[in-house]
């Protein structure tokens, strides 16, 4: 109050003054004005988390390690533990997977999936969980795609091969690639965003590291374009694609595959983070 006393002396007695004034104060002592876009993060470095829900809640793109909206392939012999959803594609365009249909018919099971598999056309409550989930998803590659003020931008060029990553919040106006091992160092609090308004790549055999106690669930790959994992390549982090998301033949990624179009697997391992 001593502050909003200072200040009232130097100003108009009016009520549409001291309106102002009051507000003026009250941004002051929040630190400015609070832009959501641009929150960071309250447990550790780097910005926000990317909310994806509860993990929990089948309702949520945050409790699926695959979320899909028009198709799911596997080529063969893939593993996926966790959840795994499409909608607004019915069951018949997820192939590759032998599925079994539940008695409940609210989801079906796969010798490839260590979880459940559902999609829009079973049983209720499938078809509502997974509209709200695929809204989910949507939302949450706004908010990835809307955070400002990066802290890098155009690191590398988009070639971030060979880097060592901090915490925080990175920006590219074009394809992403790595063609050598990349590592992200950080705590196990803190967060890392990628925006990228291209494509986003990883070279054959070559693997996306953690250290320093990072951890797959705190990254998060925003792709306007498509997301590839060459072959043997290792990834870790949740990739948010706007269109497909492709692991070549005996990829794995820690993390989850969350794409507005088709997942496309070939012999791969996806273990949620």
């Amino acid at each position: 109050m001593s502050d909003l006393s200072r200040f009232k002396t130097r100003q108009s007695p009016s009520a549409g003054g001291l309106a102002a004034l009051y507000l003026v104060v009250s941004l002051a002592a929040c630190g400015g004005s609070d832009n959501s876009s641009n929150a960071r993060n309250p447990s550790g470095a780097g910005p926000a988390p990317v909310q994806l829900g509860s993990a929990a809640s089948l309702a949520a793109s945050g409790s699926y390690v695959i979320l899909a909206k028009t198709a799911i392939s596997n080529v063969t012999g893939s593993m996926v533990t966790g959840d795994v959803g499409v909608s607004p594609a019915a069951a018949s365009f997820i192939t590759g997977f032998s599925l079994t249909a539940d008695p409940t018919n609210v989801f079906s099971t796969s010798s490839s999936v260590v979880g459940k598999v559902y999609a829009a056309n079973f049983a209720v409550p499938s078809p509502t969980n997974l509209t709200t989930a695929i809204g989910s998803m949507e939302t949450a590659y706004t908010d990835a795609a809307g955070r400002s003020s990066p802290d890098h931008l155009e690191l590398g060029t988009g070639n971030i091969g060979g880097l060592t990553l901090a915490p925080g919040l990175y920006k590219w106006t074009s394809t992403v690639t790595i063609p050598t091992d990349v590592t992200i160092a950080g705590g196990a609090n803190d967060v890392w965003i990628f925006q990228t308004s291209g494509d986003l790549s990883i070279a054959a055999a070559k693997n996306v590291t953690l250290s320093g106690g990072a951890q797959a669930k705190n990254i998060f790959w925003q792709v306007a374009g498509e997301a590839t994992l060459g072959a043997n390549s290792h990834f870790e982090g949740i990739i948010l694609s706007k269109t497909a998301i492709t692991l070549k033949t005996q990829a794995s990624l820690k993390g989850r595959a969350l794409a507005q179009s088709q997942v496309a697997l070939d012999n791969n391992a996806i273990t949620a983070p």
